[in-house]
């Protein structure tokens, strides 16, 4: 995937400015997609370019104009043919994997610290997640839908792809308690 790609559908959840895009990076499609402010930045300006997103000239009170961009006709194309392409599935890359097999070369119990940090990260990553899906999805203030309602596609693809994240930081958990309880069985200099 292009940062491209996700730039529009995040401008087709919501326009926004180049400083709006990236705060959304930050707290939510960049758990799946990162991107620095400046590459979000630098994109723009070349989809603009390309006329693939429209920014406009927003006057804003006691501060600079801002420049918020939406989803042009050239955009939406392709981000639709984007959509209709086959991918390949994702290869993983792992180097805490690596790390976990190589200390089989040296002293495995050493990597408990480190192996401690990433489970501390994905459990905050977590609750995180948790979080948003009882705000946004099932909590009180989430409101539920009439059963009459017809299906709101934005709203239950964005839930699939958050129920993707909780099963894979609860995957993430469950491995790093399995190696640090094989680290375990391995004391100091083996």
């Amino acid at each position: 995937m292009a940062l491209e790609h996700a730039i529009l559908v995040s401008l087709l959840e919501k326009p926004g400015s180049g400083y709006e895009l990236a705060r959304r990076f930050d707290r939510s499609i960049g758990y799946f997609w990162t991107a620095t402010h400046q590459q979000i930045y630098r994109v723009l300006k070349r989809m603009e370019n390309d006329g693939w997103v429209e920014g406009r000239d927003v006057p804003q009170q006691g501060r600079p104009d801002k420049k918020e961009y939406a989803v042009a006709d050239l955009g939406r194309a392709a981000l639709s043919s984007w959509l209709h392409d086959p991918i390949e599935p994702e290869s993983v890359r792992h180097d805490l994997a690596v790390k976990i097999r190589g200390a089989a070369f040296d002293d495995p119990a050493a990597l408990i610290r480190e192996v401690e940090r990433h489970r501390h990260a994905h459990r905050d990553r977590l609750a995180h997640y948790l979080a948003g899906e009882e705000r946004d999805f099932t909590g009180a203030a989430a409101g539920a839908a009439a059963p009459e309602a017809p299906p709101d596609a934005e709203r239950e693809l964005q839930h699939v792809v958050l129920r993707g994240g909780i099963a894979y930081e609860r995957m993430m958990i469950g491995w790093l308690d399995d190696v640090l309880a094989t680290l375990a069985r391995f004391g100091p200099g083996r």
